[in-house]
């Protein structure tokens, strides 16, 4: 049997103002959305999350392509469906509570007159607010605002909740805690959801499902495992792993990058101006030098080694390095590539040894 998309994105494209000059903000982006799924918006500021986010939830009519939720169309070029009847809760990046109302009525905001109370009753017993009904927002912490925010979504019965980067605003501690706390809610109400960030590895931890995002474009939409192992774009590779690109030309009968050497695999469509490999900071190595050609611009504590930010003309390196022989900032040094490393070739993602 089939399981069926819950949100389906077909060819959507969006621009701010209405001349035919105007940048596009969204291009042609397909997507698709399993009951239950909670997918991660990921990319740079000014990637286009947000745009999409406010497609989906009605506050923008796209330019061209359609919008289906749960079997209906909602957006498209004859059809639009206003927010309120979406069956879509949003959860905001500053929460957007009313500061007027205490807990228990934010929360029944959305509600229908003559809706029951008891979900949310329900829901704030499951988010662990039953004792702060009385309160009002400037009487709750980040975390129990956080939580507050996702009861007053799901408590219409959405079925599709939104959360535009709702882990921003808070410490590292609450935020770990509360994103996992939000998978089980979700699933607990039977719900999808459709995440805004721009962390990676926020991404990777809880997502189901991923769609990589850059100047409008999808570059990748996979799992956390496909993004890791099998990034299809050099954008990818650099963003969601933090990795090293590395161009590759020819010299005589070998193909080498800046620091070195390297075995090129069998690449389609590849030319000697398109080559890249990508290389994770184990695959390159300093060595201090006064008359080095980079120079160390800071270091990252990582208990056990340093991680380098290494400048090297017009680019910055993360490169592993030991807690010895001691490394300090403003250090020149020049960059090697350490053998038998693993890379990932570009064009065609296709992994192999770097020499």
């Amino acid at each position: 049997m089939v399981e069926k998309n819950h949100v389906e994105i077909q060819n959507l494209w969006h621009r701010y103002g209405s001349s035919q000059d105007s940048d596009w903000v969204l291009k042609d982006i397909d997507i698709n959305i399993k009951q239950g799924e909670l997918v991660g918006l990921l990319g740079p500021s000014g990637c286009g999350k947000t745009t999409l986010l406010r497609l989906i939830a009605g506050f923008e009519t796209p330019i061209s392509g359609c919008i289906v939720i749960d079997g209906q169309e909602v957006a498209g070029q004859t059809v639009f469906i206003p927010p309120e009847r979406r069956g879509v809760g949003m959860v905001f990046q500053d929460f957007a509570l009313f500061p007027h109302l205490n807990s228990w009525d934010n929360a029944c905001f959305g509600l229908k007159r003559s809706k029951s109370k008891d979900r949310v009753d329900w829901l704030l017993q499951l988010l662990g607010l039953q004792d702060l009904k009385a309160r009002y927002p400037h009487e709750l912490s980040g975390g129990q605002k956080q939580r507050l925010a996702v009861a007053r979504a799901l408590a219409p019965g959405s079925s599709l909740v939104l959360l535009d980067e709702p882990f921003s605003s808070l410490d590292v501690a609450v935020r770990l805690r509360l994103r996992g706390e939000l998978l089980n809610v979700l699933k607990t109400c039977n719900a999808s959801g459709i995440i805004v960030t721009h962390d990676p590895q926020e991404a990777i931890a809880i997502c189901d499902q991923i769609a990589v995002l850059n100047d409008g474009g999808i570059h990748q939409y996979g799992t956390p495992l496909d993004l890791i192992e099998r990034p299809e774009t050099p954008f990818v590779s650099k963003f969601v792993l933090q990795s090293n690109l590395l161009p590759i030309w020819r010299e005589g009968s070998k193909h080498v990058t800046k620091f070195g050497p390297v075995h090129i695999p069998n690449l389609q469509e590849a030319t000697n101006d398109n080559l890249k490999v990508m290389v994770d900071e184990n695959a390159l190595q300093i060595e201090t030098t006064p008359s080095g050609k980079a120079m160390v611009q800071c270091k990252e504590f990582h208990g056990k080694h340093w991680i380098l930010t290494v400048k090297h003309g017009d680019q910055t390196f993360r490169i592993k390095h030991p807690l010895e022989p001691v490394i300090e900032t403003g250090d020149q040094c020049n960059i090697s590539l350490r053998k038998n490393q693993q890379g990932i070739f570009y064009p065609g993602a296709i992994q192999g040894v770097l020499s």
